[in-house]
């Protein structure tokens, strides 16, 4: 990432932190990742020369930022959605002056109606960090629509372990997945899908 756009995302990433300790209501909060986590998403796609980018829960942009960035390298496109559409025009304002603009679609859709809605295999990489309690309803799809070789990312898996007891247990039995919780910023579960053998 160029400075001009670090500082921009480190501007958001302040902003956004100032702003949530002024919000009692949860839902409220931009709650982005952690700059760490940010940057690892980053070097992942980049590693993994990821094309096909999912992002579930836009919120302002922040992490949307620095997965375009990698789409930029690797020759890509981020498809991010949220519910709140006063979000998506954050977030697109936000792009905006980050100058990746053209490297994200953004989308206001409930994040189940995405996932119903891709075809097989059609993501090489996508990072959930959305509504937690839905993150089991989400797992039949999210296995669907990883392509083979693919990577799944998912925030907040040590923060709200509580919260994610149910979806922890469904994706630890998944078979056709390779996984890890990553120590950073608030714990990142990475898996990746099989290849058919």
């Amino acid at each position: 990432m160029n400075d001009a756009r670090r500082q921009v995302a480190s501007r958001l990433y302040e902003g956004s932190r100032e702003h949530d300790r002024g919000q009692a209501n949860r839902l409220r909060r931009f709650r982005n990742v952690e700059p760490e986590t940010a940057e690892l998403l980053g070097v992942l796609i980049r590693a993994t020369r990821a094309r096909r980018i999912l992002e579930l829960g836009t919120s302002n942009g922040y992490s949307t930022i620095w997965l375009a960035d990698a789409a930029e390298a690797t020759g890509g496109k981020v498809i991010s959605v949220d519910i709140d559409a006063e979000r998506t025009e954050l977030a697109r304002a936000n792009l905006g002056d980050a100058g990746l603009a053209d490297r994200v679609e953004l989308r206001t859709e409930d994040a189940a109606a995405t996932l119903a809605g891709s075809p097989e295999a059609a993501w090489e990489f996508v990072f959930l960090d959305a509504e937690r309690p839905a993150y089991s309803a989400y797992l039949r799809d999210l296995v669907r629509v990883l392509a083979p070789g693919g990577l799944l990312a998912i925030d907040n898996v040590r923060s709200h372990a509580d919260q994610l007891t149910e979806f922890t247990a469904l994706i630890e039995a998944e078979a056709d997945l390779t996984q890890t919780v990553v120590p950073v910023g608030a714990g990142l579960r990475l898996a990746t899908r099989e290849w058919p053998s």
